[in-house]
């Protein structure tokens, strides 16, 4: 297992000898330089005997299928995670509810009598549903329109700025993120329901 790192890989394949074409090519690499992403190894298949041998006090890492139910609610999701996920659910609900978005802007500017229906529209109801579930989907939808805004704005960043695309940089953006979407849906919430 001594030499260079060439030579140990060649070692773990349980290839010795220099006729061999692979320990030549990667004895080559491992002397003119090549940087590891450049090199091109060929792909090995071990057979159940060839593993056993290799590595003999150590066992091959087990892969198994997750399950949904058990696994992801214990799985801990950082916050640039979860901004990229929202990111996501906020473009798929503001498409679904485009028609909503349309009948609003048709409804509110066409004439005084349309906007009368539109504002009793959150104030008595539609469709046989009171208007407070009207002003929940507008909520919805306003918060849709500013989180997908405000992280559309941080993958702007990160696309201009490649130091903002480290670790540490990446979790306070999407803290930052977060915060400022959930603050103005408050302020413009509270203005739907009223409040001011």
């Amino acid at each position: 297992m001594e030499g260079p790192e060439g030579w140990r890989l060649c070692d773990r394949v349980g290839a010795h000898d220099r006729s061999n074409p692979l320990v030549r090519l990667l004895h080559c690499n491992r002397i003119s330089g090549t940087s590891s992403k450049n090199r091109q190894y060929p792909t090995l298949i071990e057979s159940s005997s060839m593993s056993d041998n290799a590595t003999p006090g150590r066992q091959r890492p087990q892969f198994r299928n997750i399950n949904a139910l058990s696994d992801l609610p214990s799985y801990r999701l950082p916050a640039a995670g979860w901004v990229s996920i929202l990111h996501r659910v906020s473009g798929v609900l503001m498409f679904l509810l485009m028609p909503f978005i349309i009948w609003m802007f048709d409804t509110s500017i066409s004439s005084e009598i349309s906007f009368e229906r539109f504002t009793g529209a959150f104030s008595v109801g539609m469709l046989g549903l009171p208007g407070f579930i009207w002003k929940l989907v507008a909520l919805g939808l306003i918060w849709a329109y500013l989180h997908h805004f405000c992280a559309g704005l941080r993958h702007l960043r990160m696309d201009m700025n490649h130091s903002a695309v480290d670790k540490r940089s990446g979790a306070s953006s999407a803290r930052i993120v977060l915060m400022v979407s959930l603050a103005l849906t408050a302020v413009l919430g509270a203005k739907l329901f009223g409040l001011y």
